[in-house]
């Protein structure tokens, strides 16, 4: 039975992890970093924006409408306080400060299991089915959702909470049942939330509840604080995070172990080791025992900033401080030893931890190597873990051969992974569909097609169904190998061979069908993927609208992105813009501006990049004054300009000699966003057309500096003269050079010295020269 907390009690927790670990040791390296945070999970928080687009269509929604439980996330989203201090210390020093009482007897006042029953409950699944229809809600909706409310008991709430995919979801859902009439959030429900919200980075919700829970008279343990603390910590602000101690000593709530044991995990997760121990000697002083938790975290820390010898002190050191380490203290320094492949000295950890502390090696211990060097790599070490734990007795299951199969094939040595799945069937371990998948995705990814086909067929033989995984490598190794029509013809007969595609496969088969061209069929079976109801996402229509714009087809390409844009795919102004691309490089600069309406209409802004395409296009047709009014809007509504965009300004205006208007408008965008080089580009590109007295005009602007690149910008002008006979023009830009402390070319300058003495003016060509002598330049490396 499923059962899950509120963990408010550190101490206890951290032995459920432990006993967890050893029941599910094929988790034992997260583990690690799960007993560190106790009951604030590690959990990496890299979907955080699943379900994103969701929630933006639901927000449009209920935005029309005016109700819903959508609106108060926009409220969520506040300015954070800033600290008065720059020094985090200050917070910290609230611990020594208190007058703590680690002792006291405090009532567990959000201590609760939901039983799987719950979850299941009628009531909670049709809430849930409610929010599932959220994009379609009406108000009768509302009401049926309204009058759910106010049967649920608590740990029923707490369970729809629980329910939803997206975290974000689950705060809506809870300020919009915060606000009815007749219902009041029960003290676990906040609990819960808060909960939900510390394995997220949505740190400014997680305060605002607890804001609400201040508000409403609940009681704000420093579990409530913790919480909030450690979202604070995945979403990188760390300052924002310890500033919760000082709200807590405002609050008048008296730090605990388990706050304390959070600080720690916090400090370490920021890379603040340093801090962190000292905030353990600050414990002490306040009469806080540090326990295994505690010391866990400082050993990971110790681990993370590759210190394996001062985590290996400190374990040597617990016993002395009355908390001998336990297995995890071992797992976490043999699993960074393991990346490091340093095995004599992994083997001399199990060696102390039999010796000092009295830990036995066991089956958990095995796997926790064998997982650990064959996620690195270090394949032949695993298995020789592997037969070591077999020849003491331990039996190791087929999840730990598919790891070392795993890293067999990663490692392209498919052979050693045959031979290893071999081997498992004469000790009785069959492999599963994990490790046959790992053995066909290797066969694909060097290009053996036959021999992964032929796996496919020997699992089925030995009973073990290919699932949609299994499928998906080999259509992705086909399709890689120039297959994808075989490809294709899978998909479609799959209901046959009992497996169903999934957006991954779609996916790689559209852009396998789009790499070969067959630009048709990717469109085709991107529809079909749509209709089955698995949205491309906007890197993916991209990647084939580009495609087709390569093709000239641009209006297939514009076609196919208003689909995609009425079937619901996440379009962004990526998509948009390349259409537009399209069309300029083709010449529809009429297709291109409709395009840019379109935008308009479908609420999706163009950034810079799209206006300095179309800015490009009409520039080179010549339609200056539209482009102007182009670049014009882009700075009214905000946008800055990317170099590109000054590049492609330059050279349309200088193509064209309309140097007044050019600077006009450079002006505007300086303004906006000042670029250190634009003169130089404008003089060098004045020189390529041909245009040196506008050039010569800008120099001064460019010698303001007197860099490197000012004096390349000068070589430039003075070669155009030379090459145009004007040397005497050459030597005046040599002179500025100087009268500016920047050194010209001197080769160069023998060139224009030579060209005055044709001219017959020796008097500039020995004052050149003189000039080099005045500043060092010997006569013997002149070549004249």
């Amino acid at each position: 039975m499923a059962i899950m907390r509120l963990k408010l009690n550190h101490y206890l927790l951290g032995k459920a992890l432990a006993s967890h670990f050893c029941a599910k040791h094929f988790q034992c390296i997260v583990l690690n970093l799960h007993s560190v945070s106790c009951s604030y999970s590690t959990t990496n928080f890299e979907a955080q924006n699943k379900g994103k687009s969701n929630t933006e269509n639901f927000k449009d929604s209920f935005g029309k409408v005016g109700f819903g439980f959508s609106a108060s996330v926009n409220d969520d989203v506040e300015e954070e306080e800033n600290g008065s201090s720059d020094d985090d210390d200050e917070s910290l020093e609230f611990i020594s400060s208190s007058n703590c009482n680690n002792n006291k007897h405090r009532e567990n006042i959000a201590r609760f299991e939901i039983d799987e029953s719950e979850f299941r409950h009628p009531l909670v699944r049709e809430v849930c089915r409610l929010i599932t229809l959220r994009s379609t809600w009406n108000p009768k909706f509302e009401g049926n959702l309204r009058h759910l409310l106010r049967s649920l008991k608590p740990p029923l709430v707490c369970a729809v909470l629980r329910s939803q995919v997206d975290e974000r979801i689950a705060l809506s859902f809870f300020y919009w049942a915060d606000r009815q009439w007749r219902y009041r959030h029960d003290t676990i429900v906040y609990y819960t939330m808060l909960d939900i919200l510390s394995k997220t980075k949505l740190c400014q919700g997680a305060r605002r509840i607890l804001r609400l829970m201040t508000r409403r008279g609940i009681e704000c343990t420093p579990e409530a604080f913790g919480y909030v603390m450690v979202s604070y910590s995945r979403a990188g602000k760390l300052r924002n995070a310890l500033q919760l101690l000082t709200l807590m000593q405002k609050a008048g709530v008296e730090p605990d172990l388990s706050i304390c044991n959070t600080v720690i995990y916090v400090l370490v997760k920021g890379d603040k080791l340093e801090k962190a121990l000292r905030f353990l000697e600050r414990m002490q002083v306040a009469g806080i025992k540090p326990n295994i938790v505690t010391y866990n975290c400082l050993i990971k820390g110790y681990c993370d900033l590759h210190r394996i010898y001062d985590a290996m002190e400190l374990i040597a050191e617990m016993p002395s401080k009355g908390c001998p380490p336990d297995k995890v203290s071992y797992y976490t320094v043999m699993a960074f030893l393991c990346k490091d492949r340093k095995i004599e000295e992994v083997k001399r950890l199990m060696e102390n931890m039999y010796r000092n502390s009295n830990l036995i090696p066991d089956q958990v211990t095995y796997n926790t190597l064998i997982h650990a060097l064959s996620k690195h790599g270090h394949a032949d070490e695993a298995l020789a873990f592997l037969r070591e734990a077999e020849d003491k007795g331990f039996h190791i299951d087929k999840v730990g051969y598919s790891a070392v199969v795993d890293s067999f094939c990663k490692n392209k040595r498919i052979d050693d992974a045959k031979s290893l799945v071999i081997d498992m069937y004469s000790r009785g371990c069959n492999p599963d569909v994990v490790t046959y998948t790992a053995i066909i995705d290797a066969f694909c990814r060097v290009g053996k097609i036959d021999e992964a086909k032929k796996m496919l067929q020997q699992m089925c033989k030995h009973g073990c169904k290919p699932n949609t995984v299994s499928y998906t490598a080999l259509l992705n190794g086909l399709c890689h190998n120039g297959k994808s029509l075989e490809a294709r013809e899978m998909i479609f007969i799959s209901e046959e061979h009992w497996w169903t595609p999934n957006a991954i496969t779609y996916s790689a088969v559209m852009h396998g069908l789009r790499r070969e061209g067959k630009l048709s069929e990717a469109c085709d079976l991107s529809r079909e993927m749509i209709e089955k109801g698995f949205l491309p996402n906007p890197v993916e229509i991209n990647l084939l609208i580009q495609s087709l714009c390569q093709n000239r087809n641009v209006i297939g390409a514009k076609k196919y992105l208003e689909e995609c844009l009425h079937k619901g795919c996440a379009i962004n102004v990526v998509n948009f813009t390349t259409v537009i691309h399209g069309f300029c490089q083709i010449g529809d600069l009429d297709a291109a501006l409709s395009v840019l309406d379109d935008m308009y209409l479908s609420n999706k802004h163009p950034d810079a990049i799209t206006y300095t395409a179309l800015f490009d296009a009409l520039g080179k047709r010549g339609r200056l004054d539209e482009a102007t009014e182009l670049i014009v809007k882009m700075l009214g509504k905000g946008l800055v300009p990317t170099p590109v965009t000054y590049r492609a300004v330059i050279h349309r205006f200088c193509q064209w000699q309309r140097v007044d208007d050019m600077m006009k408008l450079l002006e505007k965008m300086l303004v906006r966003q000042p670029f250190r080089t634009v003169y130089n580009q404008v003089i060098e590109k004045l020189c390529n057309f041909g245009n040196l007295e506008e050039a010569e005009k800008l120099l001064g602007k460019v010698l303001r500096t007197a860099s490197k690149l000012d004096a390349k910008t000068c070589h430039v002008l003075m070669e155009n003269y030379l090459n145009k006979g004007i040397a005497i023009s050459a030597y005046k830009v040599a002179c500025q050079m100087f009268r500016r402390n920047l050194i010209p070319d001197l080769k160069l300058c023998e060139k224009v010295t030579k060209k005055l003495v044709l001219d017959g003016k020796l008097v500039e060509a020995d004052n050149l020269m003189l000039r080099f002598v005045e500043r060092g330049l010997q006569k013997n490396e002149m070549h004249l």
